[in-house]
């Protein structure tokens, strides 16, 4: 052994490099309180391996990365807690650098000669937030869709800069194809290089320049190893247990497929910029900007010229009070600006815990339908929503309030003969439909009136030619229909939009044996039965 440790360091010089790196001389003052960089580089290092292994079997494209996804967290082994390691994995690593910089920062570990090593790490902080921000939009669901819709506009905001800004990240036309392609390739291929030559070049200025003391010292007192080494190592092991703990225990949100047409949908970001998100809302209008990209800009330039503000003699950390009542101010405002955006979270944007799932996506077929036959009777016309009066009555009533289904069926066909006086005119569609329409109004509350109202079109149609091809006399969606096929709910974590279109043109070249016919659905109807199926919850 010893030999062949010889012959790797004559030609490496790598043993000396190890014994270098261990027996680094550190101040006496050192313990406990430094541990942050090396919990900062391990967090890292779990988003590179987690980020590789989600890489595997993610397909990177606008609708397949959310089939994909859908796919890792339910049928890949693992892959659910791979997902949780890398999304929560980020919000650790974001907490961990945070208060590794407010920790330099109290100490003033930031003054001469390590000026350098200061604006290299406020550089690593903004490329930590870079790679969330960049990272929001791959899942491709609703909230990643129309979160990153906000942020592309907020970019354009900025002085001269921003119609440049927002062309680059391909967010000028709208979010699509061309803006997740280079979210991916930022947050894959740009961001991962570029935060390792950083921290490369910040662990060199941080060994040129030694360690900060906690006061003055005349010379180190002690050594990196074993001590030292020893503390990183058990404060990285809690961190990571911490994180597997979250991992496992708190699923991470998927919503429902993006939908550009929901317009409806009030955007959130994630934990980590609400404070931004809520800033906003002080400062309308014109002002906006002011929120959006003035003051950010001139925190991040305070933070790069702090170690050319204050110049002064290293204190002890009790004598630092105005940097300490810098970051208590600093903490209270970004705590009550993030708490007060979530107190104000709609209702229909909470998740309570695993997957998201949109109002619609509890209903039934029967249902759906009758949602899309209520707008192709134009039925808002007299029974307004949002608990406004029109010609009709509300319909939002509560459940014990509701007439049934028995009774409204034939008060659609002949309005007059069930109320003398009505001025409603009959509704002319089949009896199948007319079940449908009725199991919609039955179904529609004060409180899930907003959240239904909301359903895309692609939903309702693909809902209606669902019905009128009596499907579910085979198949089964949301407990509604016959078992005699599979049940469709969770389909898109089995298959894709084209095998479905294979399976509707030729179910023989894709399930031999099957009794299913064939369907020559025109373009709008397979578009709209496709759409629909992969929608479906589990």
């Amino acid at each position: 052994m010893r030999k062949v440790i010889d012959w790797l360091e004559n030609r490496t010089g790598i043993e000396t490099l190890i014994r270098d790196f261990l027996y680094e001389d550190i101040p006496d003052s050192s313990g406990w309180h430094q541990v942050l960089g090396s919990m900062a580089l391990f967090s890292f290092l779990v988003q590179v391996v987690t980020g590789i292994l989600l890489a595997f079997n993610y397909a990177p494209t606008p609708g397949e990365a959310y089939n994909s996804l859908k796919y890792i967290v339910t049928e890949l082994t693992a892959g659910s807690l791979i997902r949780g390691l890398h999304h929560w994995g980020a919000s650790m690593m974001i907490v961990i650098v945070v208060c590794h910089m407010i920790q330099v920062f109290i100490y003033g570990a930031y003054k001469k000669p390590r000026e350098a090593t200061w604006m290299v790490g406020v550089i690593l902080l903004l490329v930590t937030l870079a790679f969330g921000l960049t990272g929001y939009l791959l899942p491709w669901d609703n909230r990643a869709y129309w979160g990153t819709v906000v942020t592309t506009q907020i970019m354009g905001q900025a002085p001269i800069a921003g119609p440049y800004l927002q062309r680059l990240l391909g967010g000028a036309t709208g979010v699509g194809v061309v803006t997740f392609a280079r979210f991916y390739a930022m947050h894959v291929l740009l961001l991962p290089p570029l935060t390792m030559l950083l921290i490369g070049f910040h662990v060199y200025l941080v060994r040129k320049h030694g360690v900060a003391p906690a006061v003055v010292e005349t010379e180190p007192r002690k050594k990196f190893f074993p001590e030292q080494v020893f503390k990183d190592t058990v404060a990285v092991f809690i961190g990571f247990i911490l994180l597997f703990v979250l991992a496992v225990a708190a699923k991470v949100p998927l919503e429902s497929l993006a939908d550009p047409t929901d317009t409806t949908y009030i955007p959130r970001p994630e934990w980590y910029f609400l404070f931004l998100f809520q800033t906003l809302k002080f400062l309308p209008g014109a002002l906006e900007v002011v929120g959006s990209t003035i003051l950010p800009g001139l925190a991040i330039l305070a933070l790069f010229c702090a170690p050319f503000i204050d110049r002064g003699p290293m204190l002890k950390i009790r004598q630092r009070t105005v940097a300490i009542g810098i970051v208590v101010l600093a903490a209270l405002g970004w705590s009550g600006l993030t708490a007060a955006a979530y107190i104000t979270t709609p209702k229909n944007l909470a998740i309570a815990g695993g997957e998201g799932v949109a109002g619609w996506q509890k209903l039934t077929p029967p249902e759906l339908a009758g949602l899309g036959y209520y707008r192709q009777e134009k039925c808002v016309a007299c029974h307004l929503t949002g608990g406004k009066s029109g010609i009709g009555p509300s319909l939002t009533k509560s459940p014990d309030e509701h007439r049934s289904a028995a009774w409204l069926i034939p008060f659609f066909k002949q309005p007059a003969k069930v109320i003398p006086g009505s001025s409603m005119p009959s509704v002319t569609l089949s009896s199948s439909q007319l079940n449908s329409l009725a199991a919609f109004v039955v179904k529609l509350t004060a409180d899930d009136e907003s959240a239904l109202m909301s359903t895309p079109d692609f939903v309702t149609d693909g809902a209606m030619l669902y019905q009128a091809q009596h499907c579910n006399a085979c198949h089964q969606i949301n407990g509604a229909g016959t078992k005699l096929g599979p049940p469709l709910n969770g389909v898109s974590g089995h298959h894709d939009r084209a095998w479905l279109e294979k399976h509707f043109r030729d179910p023989q070249s894709t399930s031999p044996g099957t009794v299913m016919p064939a369907y020559k659905f025109s373009d709008k109807e397979m578009d709209a039965i496709c759409r629909y199926l992969l929608a479906l919850p589990k």
